[in-house]
């Protein structure tokens, strides 16, 4: 699919340098852009919000549960 996008003349410079440097066309690199950013919006999105706290791995723990833990070691 065909859009028009606006892009600032800087912008479009500095792709034209690295599409030259890449010999690649501007259209893949703004591509590869635009796949990059959604696929780092994926990993942000409302589902991962809950518990940003728990690292990758980690087994999931109730909440009341985790609360009680604590207090007891009090």
């Amino acid at each position: 699919m065909r859009t028009l996008v606006d892009i600032p003349n800087e912008q479009l410079e500095e792709l034209t340098e690295i599409s030259a440097r890449e010999n690649t066309s501007r259209a893949a690199i703004i591509r590869e852009a635009i796949a990059s950013y959604l696929a780092k919006r994926r990993k942000i999105g409302a589902k991962d919000a809950f518990g940003l706290w728990r690292r990758e791995g980690q087994d999931v723990v109730d909440g009341v549960d985790y609360q009680k833990a604590l207090r007891g070691e009090w």
